[in-house]
């Protein structure tokens, strides 16, 4: 049986994702009413009033403190659109949504299970960090949580992405 790597290099195309951008005291409060927004726009509250489908990951971009010791407060949520509707995305009902159109991205990605909390989240980037040790191919201060399975999944399957250098 093969041990877990550590770590992967992945790609991924460029894409149409809608996103909701929250500023909460909390992350968590702002990952869940971000998808709450997003649950709606998907579920119906779209100019073609139909259900989307769902995608996974969920994105949640986060950047570190100027310190490095906490979470800045604003969150951007991503839910990646389906493929039907990347040439003519339906058009959210909700201001708060906005279609983004992201360029192709490299990451290195590491997986933990559990909740996404600032406390875990800060833990799995400075865990990834002493994996990879000293290196400039990836961003400082800015990084990825992908969420797989809805918060309610007791060890639910999560990923930090380190987003590689062009």
């Amino acid at each position: 049986q093969c041990e877990e790597a550590a770590y992967e290099e992945r790609r991924y195309p460029a894409g149409k994702w809608a996103c909701v951008t929250k500023e909460e005291p909390m992350y968590e409060q702002s990952i869940s009413m971000s998808f709450m927004k997003l649950m709606r726009y998907i579920c119906k509250d779209n100019s073609l009033g139909h259900y989307l489908g769902m995608t996974v990951p969920v994105l949640n971009e986060i950047r570190l403190t100027k310190e490095g010791t906490g979470l800045e407060r604003e969150v951007i949520t991503s839910y990646y659109l389906p493929g039907q509707f990347q040439q003519n995305p339906p058009v959210p009902t909700d201001p708060e949504i906005h279609i983004t159109e992201r360029s192709p991205l490299r990451v290195l990605t590491r997986v933990f299970y559990g909740a996404t909390t600032e406390e875990t989240i800060l833990r799995e980037i400075s865990l990834f960090w002493e994996l990879l040790g000293s290196t400039d191919t990836v961003l400082r201060g800015v990084y990825i949580v992908a969420a797989y399975e809805n918060p309610s999944v007791p060890r639910r399957r999560n990923e930090v992405w380190f987003i590689c250098r062009a």
